[in-house]
């Protein structure tokens, strides 16, 4: 008893899911919760919605955001519920539903001509009783044509009802390629100086599968800003070699911005650059590295230190570009000098020389296993895309008395359809009369 009631529960819960209503709705609720992750901006820290969300001047407060979880909505267990609902409710109405109409589609339909009476069927009647030539007519228009005593049954552009079964085909991949790549894998965001190695732990993002690669090491060979003829930044490159736990080279390459290194599932991405510290010689003295704060005055981007050059004077340098004069200002604002790297200059009586500018690269890495099931959900909506156009037309021949009666059914292009019966009419006239 017990287990028909379990049966009884189930066989209920899948007759729920395969209803193409409850499908919609699932797909509107993921639709309005996608519209608010996309307002409230993801993955960020708590001081940042703290600042753009007060609770003093926003119905939507930094707590609110906390404690819903909308500041990580699309990794929130409650949204990745819908989700999985949503791929199954569409699973159970393609194989309940859209396959077994797909397959009805494809029987014969012999009906009297009161069983086809509708306001979007199409009429026609012909005198003179000649099957074969109406077999024929059909044929040549490129009909599946099946017979039975006095009556034909025609149908064709039968791949104009495969169309919604691919676009729930479509959102199944689709789903199941984002929910893999949201339990497999993580994003990493790294900020290496050059000629350093580099591990990948910096994770702002990952999947509750998804591991780091212990056995792959990184470095930054080198790292170059090409600028425009005005002067302003065209693209930054790193270069990147990949090294085994080993410490065998196993893989490099130049990246720069929309040309990532992709290497074992793993992508590398350039997405910034920075100036993280000078190196030069004072007088006698051994190599220093002095660090540098990057600041912002009128939506200008410069980089700044200020170090003593004897007990009595401080100087500042300032760098506005990589490839610019490096320029040295005393501390009442006053130029006193722009020099370029290696280049020797004396001030209040002391050598000068700077070696070196220090760089850092900004680098996105991550992994995304459901990439290639999710690109080929989107292949597939385009496909069905295409199928959609082709029109899913039937045609019921019955002949009565001296006449034959015609009708006819399309899902789509009417007018395109009343040319083919009009064909078929004249197709069987000329042959009839002959």
């Amino acid at each position: 008893m017990k287990l028909l009631n379990i049966k009884n529960i189930l066989w209920h819960s899948f007759k729920k899911l395969s209803n193409l209503s409850l499908s919609i709705s699932f797909l509107l609720i993921i639709a309005l919760i996608s519209i608010i992750g996309t307002v409230i901006e993801q993955n960020q820290s708590i001081s940042y919605y703290k600042i753009n969300y007060p609770i003093k001047n926003h119905i939507i407060n930094w707590k609110t955001i906390i404690h819903l979880g909308l500041d990580h909505i699309y990794s929130n267990p409650l949204f990745i519920i819908l989700l999985v609902l949503f791929f199954c409710s569409l699973l159970t109405c393609t194989f309940s539903n859209q396959l077994p109409s797909l397959r009805h589609a494809r029987k014969w339909k012999f009906l009297q001509q009161s069983q086809i009476a509708s306001n979007k069927a199409h009429f026609a009647e012909l005198e003179q009783i000649s099957i074969c030539n109406m077999i024929y007519s059909l044929h040549n228009n490129h009909y599946y044509i099946f017979h039975k005593a006095n009556s034909l049954y025609g149908y064709k552009g039968l791949a104009g009802r495969i169309a919604p079964i691919f676009v729930h085909l479509s959102i199944i991949f689709t789903l199941t390629g984002s929910l893999i790549s949201l339990l497999g894998g993580f994003t990493a965001q790294e900020i290496i100086p050059e000629g350093e190695i580099f591990h990948i732990k910096n994770t702002i993002q990952s999947g509750f599968n998804s591991t780091l690669p212990d056995n792959l090491i990184g470095k930054i060979q080198n790292f170059d800003i090409i600028y425009d003829k005005n002067n302003s930044i065209n693209q930054f490159v790193s270069n990147i070699l990949l090294y085994n736990n080993r410490g065998q080279n196993i893989h490099h390459k130049y990246i720069f911005v929309n040309s990532p290194l992709m290497f074992n599932g793993i992508t590398f991405y350039q997405t910034d650059w920075n100036i993280n510290s000078m190196r030069l010689k004072i007088g006698d003295s051994k190599i220093i590295q002095q660090p540098i704060t990057k600041n912002r005055i009128n939506n200008q981007i410069l980089w700044s230190c200020q170090i003593p050059i004897n007990m009595k004077t401080h100087i500042i340098f300032i760098i506005t570009k990589l490839n610019d004069k490096i320029a040295i200002y005393d501390t009442s604002n006053n130029l006193l000098i722009s020099i370029a790297l290696d280049e020797q200059v004396v001030i209040n009586d002391t050598t000068l020389q700077i070696l070196e500018i220090m760089k850092n690269t900004g680098l996105q890495i991550k992994t995304d296993p459901g990439i290639f099931i999710t690109y080929t959900g989107f292949l597939t909506l385009m496909i069905s895309i295409i199928i959609s156009y082709i029109s899913y037309s039937q045609v019921w021949v019955n002949s009565i008395m001296q006449n034959i009666k015609i009708a006819g059914f399309t899902n789509r292009a009417t007018l395109s359809f009343e040319e083919d019966l009009i064909n078929i009419e004249e197709i069987y006239t000329t042959h009839t009369w002959v």
